[in-house]
Parts: structure tokens; C-alpha cells; sequence
């Protein structure tokens, strides 16, 4: 996980621990869910690239 999303979670951790309102907590794990998805998905698509470089049967187009 990138520096940027850990911190990102780290702040929201803090407020979701510091708060009673649901509503709040409940956009605050959503929150969370939508950075660590988007991760996933980036990661993803790195290894499908890497793939798509690296794979000979596209070298000699």
C-alpha cells in the first residue's frame, strides 16, 4: 500500500475511533473500503501491464 493511502487510513481510523454518529462512521468505512479497493485495483492492472510488455506474442507486432 501506497505512503499516501496508509495515511489517508491511519487519519480516518482516528476519527472513526473518536466518533458515536453512525452516519459518520458508516461514511468512514466506506471511505476506507474505496482506498483499499483502488489499491487493489492498481495493483492489478501494474501486473497486467507488466504482463502485457513482457509477453513475446506481442513483440513481433
Amino acid at each position: 500500500m501506497t505512503e499516501e493511502n496508509e495515511w489517508m487510513i491511519h487519519q480516518l481510523q482516528q476519527v472513526l475511533n473518536s466518533t458515536d454518529d453512525y452516519y459518520l462512521r458508516t461514511l468512514i468505512k466506506a471511505a476506507v473500503d474505496i482506498i483499499e479497493e483502488q489499491e487493489r485495483r492498481m495493483d492489478q492492472m501494474e501486473g497486467e501491464m507488466e504482463g502485457t510488455i513482457w509477453s513475446p506474442r506481442k513483440w513481433s507486432k
